[in-house]
């Protein structure tokens, strides 16, 4: 984010100061961060209002999470002055653990493959989610593991004409596992909380959620494409006093990937988990059996559904969210119905 510090932990010793950035943060406070040499602003803010890159002072010019590395053409070259600026604390991070440079330039494209060439994913209507500006993506989910927030990610940050990044919200779980939990931090994802989700909103960006939870995630292969309940409506609440519109989005192919037949109740205790999943290959295959099958995916995005005609009080009728919450599932599953049309077969 702009008005986030970077650190420079080989500051102290050098014996000459630097100087501070003469930029001003979206927030109307002075820029924090340090000049580059030869440049009266930081690395984020340039020497001009070109749009650059989060942690360099040269202008993004990719398409693609990756395409900047290709385009140099010396990938060991890059790899030095990434690890460089890493350990000397030289990059930007925002105050949710956001690392746009780690998250565009090294987490996204490790899942181009998945996207590409394994789960062959389609996208409908990526266009329809506002070019600036915040939007609240409401999405189902499914799949035993949450790969679909992964796709929903790498799809809007590579096939939007902006490339825009979506911060997706997760439950505490996910920040509490090794090593997921730091990496979900790093590529953007926030708690689910109202605060944080109110304060991303108004900063401008796209928030992805999930209102089926667990219960979507979780849910056996007899449930496949059926919605769970989208718990008690606080994704209208949030839209509504945000007032940003809601982008209701379906995604096919998940269930797919790890059909779970059987949930291990008990297991599920014992380690904390809300459900223990039981695959056609997991456990039987061991560590294999987490490899997901290759199941084509489509992921449609509807046409935006505006919330700043609502007074002002809107999100305090519990009856009218209650209602546009019902509304928006039923319009994502038809959408999931109509999809699985488009789709055909589920592997071929």
């Amino acid at each position: 984010m702009a008005d986030a510090e970077v650190i420079r932990l080989d500051s102290r010793t050098k014996s000459r100061p630097k100087a501070r950035c003469r930029a001003t943060t979206s927030t109307g406070r002075p820029c924090r961060n340090y000049a580059v040499d030869g440049d009266d602003y930081c690395r984020i803010h340039g020497g001009d209002a070109r749009r650059r890159h989060p942690s360099r002072s040269r202008p993004v010019a990719s398409e693609e999470p990756h395409a900047e590395v290709a385009a140099r053409g010396n990938l060991l070259e890059w790899a030095q002055d990434f690890l460089s600026r890493r350990l000397s604390g030289d990059y930007p991070v925002d105050d949710f653990g956001y690392d746009p440079e780690l998250a565009r330039e090294v987490l996204l494209p490790l899942a181009k493959p998945l996207y590409d060439n394994y789960f062959r994913v389609r996208t409908l209507g990526v266009d329809r989610i506002p070019a600036t500006g915040p939007a609240l993506l409401v999405a189902n989910h499914s799949g035993t593991i949450p790969l679909d927030a992964v796709m929903l990610q790498y799809a809007v940050a590579t096939e939007h004409p902006q490339k825009r990044t979506i911060r997706n919200v997760a439950a505490t779980l996910a920040f509490r596992t090794p090593f997921i939990g730091p990496l979900a931090r790093k590529s953007g994802n926030a708690v689910a909380c109202d605060e944080d989700a109110l304060e991303l909103l108004r900063r401008g960006e796209l928030l992805g959620v999930f209102p089926e939870g667990y219960k979507g995630v979780g849910k056996g292969w007899r449930e496949r494409y059926k919605l769970q309940r989208f718990g008690r409506g606080g994704f209208v609440e949030l839209a509504l006093k945000s007032r940003v519109p809601v982008v209701p989005v379906a995604i096919v192919g998940a269930e797919e990937a790890y059909p779970m037949i059987a949930d291990a109740r008990g297991l599920a205790r014992i380690f904390g988990f809300p459900y223990f999943p039981i695959t056609p290959t997991f456990p039987l295959l061991g560590p294999l059996g987490a490899l997901p099958l290759p199941s084509r995916w489509v992921i449609e995005f509807g046409e935006p559904i505006p919330m700043d005609d609502y007074p002002d009080d809107a999100a305090d009728d519990a009856m009218l969210v209650f209602d546009l919450s019902d509304r928006i599932r039923d319009t994502i599953q038809q959408m999931l119905y109509e999809n699985l049309k488009v789709r055909g077969g589920a592997f071929f």
